[in-house]
């Protein structure tokens, strides 16, 4: 166990930390900005009318992105959600509107290839893996992408030695359903109380609550737009703010 330092705030009695991945330890602004405007185009190319709306939904307005909104913070599946309802207002059946909408997002993502070369890691977070790994604490990610696309972050950018475990949403709930945050408690062989959550979302802080963690720190790097974060429990601005004490 050790106790770690976030700001001016301690936690002690710490096994294990679980970090979100996007506006956390990946740089993912610009790449969803551009995978949300891409797949607005392609499905108003079929649907005619619906690519403003769409924009909006996903929590794009011109150049900017909600880090609260829903490309920023919801599920591959949520997204396809939202955009199919749309496509159905325009009287469309629904199976035919997920279906248009799922071939548009896959046709975005082969755009883009490989999202982890799109999403760079962070500065300073290497150096903290590490240092929290060196004194024996667990480390994981929980995100809201899929599993896949996480453990290729994990790869990508050659963090396997300091993160024990990755998991994304596929077929469980959402954050802030705290549903994977107990899978990576599990997986990591630690007790809910014992492990600290860092994430740049509400959804992260309403988890840590819910599951009872032993605490929340919100950062506020990953977006040029700020958030807020009433819910956390310590907020810090880089990476060296994150301090172990033994």
């Amino acid at each position: 166990m050790a106790t770690i330092q976030c700001g001016h705030v301690q936690f002690s009695s710490i096994q294990a930390v679980l970090f979100d991945k996007d506006g956390t330890l990946a740089d993912s602004q610009t790449f969803l900005r551009s995978l949300g405007q891409k797949r607005s185009r392609l499905i108003d190319a079929q649907i005619p009318g619906v690519q403003e709306p769409l924009l909006m939904a996903f929590g794009l307005n011109g150049d900017q992105l909600n880090p609260a909104g829903l490309l920023a913070v919801g599920t591959r599946q949520e997204n396809e959600i939202a955009a199919a309802a749309y496509v159905a207002e325009t009287g469309r059946d629904w199976v035919e509107s997920l279906t248009l909408v799922r071939s548009a997002f896959t046709e975005a993502e082969r755009v883009f290839q490989r999202k982890a070369d799109n999403t760079p890691l962070f500065e300073g977070a290497r150096e903290v893996l590490q240092a929290l790994t060196t004194v024996g604490l667990r480390v994981g990610i929980v995100s809201a992408d899929t599993t896949a696309n996480v453990k290729d972050f994990v790869e990508r950018y050659e963090l396997g030695a300091w993160v024990q475990v990755g998991l994304g949403i596929d077929n469980a709930p959402g954050k802030p359903d705290p549903t994977v945050f107990y899978q990576a408690c599990t997986l990591l062989g630690v007790a809910p109380e014992t492990v600290l959550v860092i994430g740049d979302a509400t959804a992260d802080m309403q988890m840590a609550k819910t599951a009872k963690a032993a605490g929340c720190v919100g950062v506020t790097w990953g977006w040029t737009r700020s958030t807020s974060l009433q819910q956390a429990d310590a907020l810090i601005a880089r990476f060296s703010d994150i301090q172990i004490l033994e």
